[in-house]
């Protein structure tokens, strides 16, 4: 499976299902391939989740759910990741672009987090469903980048996050 494969898979289960249950949908739809195709799934998101390892993102995470642990980072970037390839693309080059994704818009309205930890486990779960057993450990491997030191600051000093993260600073009330 390659990138291209996984996003078609997302996209599948995104128009075959409800926000919330698009991790679920992705696994069965996966379950029906080959274990050999669904582990390579796994290293597919992982290699995602290595991708939007970003101190930006992570920025704009702690915006949005009012703050973020290590989990609740990589549970954002699940819930992410559900949203699309496109949605997913943009929030990388542009972390505030997310003050317009509708999802996020919603969250800031109603007080909600958007976080899916179920998304990180999407071939974990399928392998078990297709197989009876767990995903091979050594079918992936995840190396995540070095953080970039330019936004190692406090996410709490409002003043730095709004000079950054200006548009999501402001819908989450957070221009200090």
């Amino acid at each position: 499976m390659d990138k291209q494969t996984f996003w078609k898979l997302i996209d599948t289960a995104r128009t075959e299902s409800e926000p919330d249950q698009v991790a679920a949908r992705a696994s069965e739809l996966l379950a029906r391939r080959p274990g050999s195709e669904i582990a390579a799934a796994q290293q597919v998101l992982w290699d995602l989740l290595a991708e939007s390892y970003r101190s930006p993102l992570w920025a704009a995470a702690y915006v949005i759910n009012g703050g973020c642990s290590d989990d609740g980072f990589d549970y954002f970037r699940g819930w992410l990741l559900t949203q699309g390839e496109e949605a997913f693309a943009l929030a990388l080059a542009d972390p505030d672009s997310l003050a317009d994704h509708p999802a996020v818009r919603e969250a800031a309205a109603e007080g909600l987090e958007l976080w899916d930890e179920e998304a990180l486990s999407i071939a974990w779960t399928a392998y078990e469903s297709a197989t009876g057993r767990e995903l091979p450990a050594e079918s992936f491997t995840i190396s995540y980048p070095a953080l970039d030191p330019s936004w190692d600051f406090d996410f709490d000093d409002t003043a730095q996050t709004a000079a950054r993260l200006p548009r999501l600073s402001a819908l989450f009330d957070q221009a200090g």
